[in-house]
């Protein structure tokens, strides 16, 4: 009876130092989370993270652990300094950071890195939904600020809209109007934010959807591939590389669709339609189609995986039929 509470004290007593050591960083970040709309999906990440490990919890059981001491003191004392620097520097990227590498090195110490292979994907995902520092983030939404507003621009002529852009602003006439109306691609409209959560949404979709055996990319060699070069030849490492790099382009692409769209609309019904009920609804429309190609590209994945399948099986059974086709010499004894 007494041997389960002597089981339980490691965990909660990691638990408990964690909490006592990131307990101000994890409740900023949990504000941020409440008012950054671009990281709004931050809310949902611990539960997801949770049904994961919940999920996983037999891999935990059946794992052989090699414990890395000394690989995980090292990452552990590393962590500790990095949450040290961003306190002294205020910086909460910084802690938050050291914060996904603490607990990657505290798996590492007692687990060893088998088992890191299993959290991965909450660690990733908890990476994800920590707000980039502010000079990064607008360094990536201005460019693609100007990217929309040019696909805009790009849409309107393309209808023979006449249409003015200086930088991520467009000025247009819209019907019936007696001065021309300008359309400014803040960032809100950027994509940024749609990027954020199609990523996570990738990263999720990738985990869940992933084969239950991993379809290897090459035949040859078998017996002598290393655990590492398998990982990195098997179809679930490459597909969920795909959907996660797929993820980029179809945020961006649909983002600039919807810039587009409410251009050539505000022309014929005036800007009113770049606000209020439209502008967050056709945001949600937006993100629908972006998550449907996300889908759509597994599901292609898939096919061509199977489709892979499909092809060694025939060249198998050809090969089969080939040998048992060829006649068998007789030698007559002498």
């Amino acid at each position: 009876m007494s041997a389960v509470p002597r089981k339980s004290f490691p965990p909660v007593a990691i638990a408990i130092a964690l909490a006592f050591l990131y307990f101000t960083v994890i409740v900023k970040l949990a504000n941020d989370w409440w008012h950054d709309e671009n990281y709004s999906h931050g809310l949902l990440i611990p539960f997801v993270i949770a049904f994961i490990l919940w999920h996983e919890r037999k891999s935990f059981v059946d794992s052989k652990s090699t414990p890395s001491t000394w690989l995980g003191a090292i990452g552990i004392g590393a962590s500790l300094c990095a949450l040290w620097a961003g306190t002294a520097g205020a910086e909460l990227f910084v802690q938050r950071a050291s914060l996904v590498l603490m607990l990657a090195c505290i798996v590492i110490y007692f687990f060893g890195m088998r088992l890191v292979r299993v959290v991965a994907v909450p660690l990733v995902l908890l990476a994800l939904s920590i707000p980039i520092p502010q000079i990064i983030f607008n360094r990536i939404a201005f460019p693609l600020q100007l990217f929309a507003s040019r696909c805009a621009v790009s849409a309107m002529t393309f209808f023979s809209i006449p249409v003015l852009r200086q930088g991520n602003v467009i000025e247009l006439m819209p019907l019936g109007a007696s001065e021309p109306k300008k359309l400014a691609v803040v960032e809100a409209c950027s994509g940024i934010r749609s990027l954020m959560t199609l990523v996570t949404l990738a990263v999720i979709y990738a985990y869940f959807t992933k084969p239950k055996v991993a379809h290897p990319l090459a035949n040859e060699g078998k017996q002598t591939r290393t655990k590492v070069s398998a990982l990195f030849l098997s179809f679930t490492f490459w597909r969920s590389l795909i959907l996660v790099i797929a993820a980029v382009p179809i945020a961006i692409l649909t983002n600039a669709l919807r810039v587009s769209g409410t251009g050539v609309l505000a022309h014929y019904y005036g800007t009113r339609v770049a606000d209020g009920f439209f502008h967050t609804f056709s945001g949600w429309v937006i993100y629908v189609a972006a998550a449907l190609l996300l889908l759509g590209t597994g599901w292609f994945l898939d096919r061509l995986a199977r489709f892979g399948e499909t092809s060694d099986r025939i060249n198998n059974v050809d090969e089969i039929t080939n040998h048992s086709s060829n006649p068998v010499n007789l030698v007559n004894p002498v």
